[in-house]
């Protein structure tokens, strides 16, 4: 029997993204492909021949969930270009603003996104239902997220506080205080929250394909803010990112494709944890012992996992941070000058969904003249389309239903950021006469 999947505007997702499969009355696979649909968006256009003090907030705007993530790369970007030099204070506060960040989007995802998907319903309302409880605690950590990213960013989305060179404002003691009892009680809540999705892991697939993992990587800690690109199959990557991400242009998406040593390579917290994991904290470690997490896992369904395992370890590192300037405590700072000269910059974090890159090239004036901006769910999309091909040859004679809800669960399983990905455009202009 001929089986077509057919999925446009994948729900569940931020952004639009259609999975298309075909399989013939003999089972051979005809077709297997994610195709990203979304009209391109032109950022590195944008900020071409702004100041550098605006490249920050413009680039913010492209995402609201990574928002501050963005701004950090490009603050970095802007500094190594401008030979700038910040404090170790800033360093710190910026670390836990990425903290704060990277538990939003993970709590968001895994607890409004996936959590249907393991209790096989059709949205986190339905889940609710019959599961309030859970429900509520991944709301608390979420908020206790957001109440993070507001102390230390100046507010949840689209930061105000982060400045090349320093800080605009910067939290209080009685703030700190007050959010540091709320991640010492949000710990309880998450390791109960594990424990509630253990125990639905039957769901996820026994599924597993070998493949590169990129993070950034820092002796001594998980990193986030700073460090050296690893590959999992390669070791440090020494140099130009642009000798090793190649970016390139397929004809079903409108967003670039990415590889290295092999076809496709993955990026993320799955990716974070195959190459850092052994500086994760004790709590990160207790989390991924509940659910037998271990390095390498080359099951992409464990990628929410992970991200579980992050959160507990954002929430140790920010205790440790603000534990850090409760007791030193926290002085105003004054922005480091800044001394326009022409030059290139390269910033490079970790945002939630893996690597993010951000590439000036700046005038004698302090003017950015060429930008790449090179985007985590960008560089996760050859590895989507390499996982659906095997994936449906390994299932391809269940139920065509079944096959469908197991793609769409691989897909959300990256927690993709599509809009985010689009940046490529293909003009093809034909002259008459």
């Amino acid at each position: 029997m001929e089986k077509r999947i057919e999925v446009h505007h994948l729900t569940r997702v931020e952004g639009h993204g259609n999975i298309i499969v075909e399989i013939d009355s003999d089972g051979d696979i005809k077709r297997v492909k994610w195709q990203i649909p979304e009209a391109p968006r032109f950022f590195e256009a944008i900020v071409r021949d702004q100041n550098y003090e605006y490249l920050p907030f413009i680039t913010s705007r492209i995402c609201g969930i990574c928002s501050i993530g963005h701004t950090i790369a490009s603050i970095k970007a802007v500094e190594s270009a401008l030979s700038i030099e910040v404090t170790e204070q800033t360093i710190e506060l910026r670390k836990l603003a990425l903290h704060a960040e990277n538990m939003q989007s993970h709590s968001l995802h895994v607890g409004f996104l996936v959590l249907p998907d393991l209790f096989g319903k059709k949205d986190v309302i339905e889940v609710a239902k019959e599961n309030k409880e859970l429900v509520k605690k991944m709301l608390k950590i979420h908020k206790l997220a957001n109440r993070l990213s507001d102390i230390t960013a100046g507010r949840t989305t689209h930061p105000v506080s982060l400045a090349v060179g320093g800080f605009y404002s910067f939290p209080s003691v009685r703030e700190l205080e007050k959010v540091k009892k709320e991640i010492e009680d949000c710990k309880k809540l998450l390791e109960e929250v594990s424990f509630g999705i253990e125990k639905r892991m039957e769901v996820f697939p026994d599924f597993s394909r070998e493949t590169e993992y990129i993070s950034l990587s820092q002796e001594g800690e998980y990193a986030f803010y700073d460090g050296s690109l690893m590959s999992s199959d390669a070791g440090y990557l020494n140099g130009d990112y642009i000798d090793y991400i190649k970016e390139y242009v397929v004809e079903i998406s409108t967003a670039k494709h990415s590889r290295h040593a092999r076809e496709s390579y993955m990026v993320g917290a799955l990716a974070r944890f195959n190459i850092n994991s052994k500086y994760l904290s004790d709590f990160a470690r207790h989390i991924s012992s509940i659910f037998d997490l271990k390095n390498p896992c080359f099951n992409p369904f464990m990628n929410s996992i992970a991200q579980l395992v992050e959160i507990a370890h954002n929430m140790e590192e920010s205790l440790d941070i603000i534990n850090s300037f409760l007791s030193r405590g926290i002085k105003e700072e004054k922005i480091s000058k800044v001394k326009p000269k022409e030059g290139r910059g390269v910033g490079m974090v970790e945002v939630p969904r893996g690597l993010l890159i951000h590439d000036y090239v700046m005038d004698s004036k302090g003017r950015c003249k060429r930008a790449n901006l090179v985007i985590p769910t960008n560089q996760n999309h050859a590895n989507i389309q390499k996982d659906m091909e095997k994936l449906v040859s390994e299932v391809k004679d269940r139920p065509k239903d079944e096959i469908e809800n197991l793609l769409k669960m691989l897909v959300r399983a990256y927690d993709p950021c599509i809009s985010c990905s689009t940046h490529s455009l293909e003009v093809k202009v034909k002259w008459k006469g």
